[in-house]
């Protein structure tokens, strides 16, 4: 697993210092507790990743990580087996040593969407549902002072774990808790992200709420999901399935959100990008062999899901914690 002394040490003159007296016995208890039918597989393929001498990393249009000498035949096999044990790949893409893991998600997309609008220079930046990470390596690239991420999904940890073991030194780090499962955030946060998550909250204001209280005074949300179009009355509540996904709740419109947010306490309100999601954004490839948004859209008209909702628009929108 992950050596989280570096972490620590991080933590140790910031607000989140509190965090060192629970967080070391929490994160041993969450991995002695470790249990999945595919944790063996995803720990086998960790261990078949080659060791690369003086890996060189450009983030600055994706995650690419090279080596000044190329890999040997038996080298990269043993990469692209490793990588592949680690199916389905969700977020990306990442290139690794000339192996290129062509993700569900085009996320780079996203990302030069949002990012002209975010500064993060010198911040401490917490990524709530972080996935596989691939958002908190291009927030590091933007200037981060530090990227913490939370998602308590094993795979993604594993597949955070397996391009981590090619940037050992950076000051990024995953955690495989939920949001509520970490020790009490007390403000120790200047930005927190929250993408990809809100619409599967039952509660949607308890979550901002949260996402609040993990800010500094002053500091930003960034805050991404799913929406419908129609003014700050205009939500839809499925009654089963959005999108062939069973666990979506709460898809408001961008007016209904911005209010939310404002009833939340937070100001400067604003919504940075609105795209609908497009087949070319969310795909199945090979590094992802299951169905995805084709599948899940109606067949005789694309501009509704199998269940004849909106078919998916998303919005990202910052707004600020009241302070300094």
């Amino acid at each position: 697993m992950i050596d989280y002394t570096p972490l620590y040490q991080q933590l140790a003159d910031t607000p989140l210092s509190p965090w060192l007296t629970v967080l070391p016995n929490a994160l041993e208890q969450r991995f002695s507790d470790m249990n999945h039918g595919d944790l063996e597989r995803w720990q086998a393929a960790l261990q078949q990743l080659p060791s690369v001498a003086n890996p060189v990393a450009d983030l600055s249009q994706g995650v690419l990580i090279e080596t000044p000498q190329a890999l040997s035949d038996e080298q990269q096999a043993d990469l692209l087996a490793g990588l592949q044990g680690l199916h389905p790949w969700r977020k990306g893409p990442f290139t690794l040593f000339g192996t290129q893991i062509d993700c569900e998600w085009r996320s780079d997309w996203k990302w030069e969407r949002i990012a002209p609008h975010l500064d993060l220079n010198g911040r401490r930046v917490l990524d709530v549902g972080c996935g596989n990470g691939y958002y908190m390596w291009r927030m590091w690239q933007a200037g981060a002072h530090m990227v913490l991420g939370v998602d308590p999904n094993l795979l993604f940890y594993h597949q955070f774990m397996a391009v981590q073991r090619y940037l050992p030194g950076a000051p990024v780090w995953q955690l495989p808790f939920t949001l509520e499962e970490l020790p009490e955030p007390a403000g120790g946060f200047d930005t927190v992200f929250s993408m990809g998550v809100l619409y599967h909250r039952r509660s949607p204001v308890d979550h901002l709420l949260q996402l609040k209280a993990c800010l500094r005074p002053g500091g930003e949300l960034v805050i991404e999901t799913l929406v419908i179009e129609g003014d700050e009355n205009a939500c839809l509540l499925p009654e089963d399935r959005y999108a062939q996904m069973r666990n979506v709740w709460f898809l408001p419109s961008v007016a209904m959100l911005e209010r939310l947010l404002r009833r939340s306490g937070f100001q400067q309100v604003k919504c940075i990008d609105l795209t609908p999601t497009s087949t070319d954004e969310q795909r199945s490839t090979e590094w992802m062999r299951f169905q995805s948004l084709p599948e899940f859209l109606d067949p005789e008209n694309p501009a509704l899901t199998r269940e004849g909702y909106p078919a998916p628009l998303r919005a990202t929108l910052t707004a600020k914690k009241p302070g300094n």
